[in-house]
């Protein structure tokens, strides 16, 4: 079966790039929402290894994973903001913070979606609406049809709010939208421009593992100019990307992929396989404080920097100008364990922090 690759696509537009959220919010920039206000995080894990200077945020990503009894997971990749580090990798850095297991604690059953879409939607899809809520409909408890026609009423908009509130967002581009929210104090972290995050899945078509030949991405754009090319069907005027002379496979299934959601700013799948631009992949390594080998988690995609830099209007002054990656793999401990000196020990929950690593594959045309 086909691993589930979720994508992370451009939401609204924070009214202030400095405006607070919370940790189950998932967004690029802005500045890093921190669970409490004394993580314990040392101060050069927030400064970059060249230069000393305060990182940036761009991406926090809620990553919780059920199938580990870890609701209270965020991932944060930062970078220098300064030209002349951007682009080296020893200025990039990933940090996961979660809140220790605590041993009483039991794992609970539930989707793996979970692990994987971020917050769970607050809305509740119409058929699992609390019956406790719509006013049960007897003959024998009315005393005239106005009191069942007011119940019935009731019912049917409890159930339209409902569906309402059950459509997915989505949006070509992130969009500017007023929010009033509390600004972050600390005026001296840098702050990219900053928007907000949903999530789509990736489809496929066909049959196969992903990457096989047997399975392909289903393109819209492809089946329009199937249509468009009824009436000329030269075979030499159609491009395939697997098929390509001289042409690194990697990166042509790459560039396939991305093509196919031109607004992906990153991709997430914990467990999964990265989606490579180049054929050999850099080792990972092992998690720094258990020693168990690092699993793919999720990686930034190029349209990310692009929104970045179409945002500079004067209210920031780190856009990514200097940034040539086509994509930034995040690789973290596969047992997710505890960062935190207490062990995961019982009555004793607290917020743990550890860094991760973080793989760069540039634009070699660049």
């Amino acid at each position: 079966m086909a691993e589930e690759v979720h994508l992370g696509l451009p939401g609204p537009w924070a009214a202030d790039y400095r405006e607070k959220a919370d940790r189950y919010t998932t967004k690029i920039g802005g500045v890093p929402d921190w669970p409490t206000g004394d993580m314990g995080i040392k101060p050069e894990m927030l400064q970059c290894s060249l230069c000393g200077t305060k990182l940036c945020l761009v991406a926090q990503v809620y990553a919780p994973v059920v199938k580990l009894n870890i609701e209270e997971r965020i991932i944060y990749v930062l970078v220098c903001p300064t030209p002349e580090c951007g682009p080296k990798p020893e200025s990039w850095k990933v940090i996961r913070v979660q809140k220790c297991r605590s041993t009483e604690q039991t794992a609970s059953g539930g989707d793996e979606l979970g692990q994987t879409t971020g917050p769970s939607s607050t809305s509740v899809p119409e058929e699992q609406i609390d019956k406790q809520k719509i006013p049960d409909i007897n003959d024998d408890d009315f005393d005239d049809l106005d009191a069942l026609a007011e119940a019935l009423e009731q019912a049917a908009t409890l159930a339209s709010n409902s569906k309402k509130n059950n459509k997915p967002k989505r949006a070509n581009a992130p969009i500017k939208r007023p929010v009033l929210k509390e600004k972050a104090s600390d005026l001296s972290v840098p702050a990219l421009p900053c928007f907000y995050i949903y999530y789509d899945k990736e489809q496929y078509r066909g049959k196969g593992a992903v990457g096989s030949s047997s399975n392909e991405l289903v393109l819209d754009k492809e089946i329009t100019d199937a249509t468009n090319d009824e009436e000329e069907k030269w075979e030499g005027e159609k491009y395939e990307y697997d098929k390509a002379i001289g042409a690194d496979r990697s990166f042509l299934k790459f560039k396939k992929r991305l093509d196919a959601y031109p607004e992906q700013c990153f991709r997430y799948s914990y467990g999964g396989k990265p989606l490579s631009a180049a054929t050999k992949l850099q080792d990972a390594g092992s998690c720094r404080l258990c020693g168990s080998p690092r699993q793919y988690e999720l990686q930034l995609m190029s349209p990310l920097s692009y929104f970045l830099h179409e945002a500079g209007d004067g209210s920031s002054n780190y856009a990514p100008s200097s940034w040539t990656w086509l994509t930034l793999m995040v690789y973290t401990c596969s047992k997710s364990c505890c960062p935190s000196s207490c062990g995961g020990k019982p009555c004793r929950c607290c917020w743990g922090v550890a860094e991760e690593e973080i793989v760069i594959q540039e634009d070699e045309a660049v």
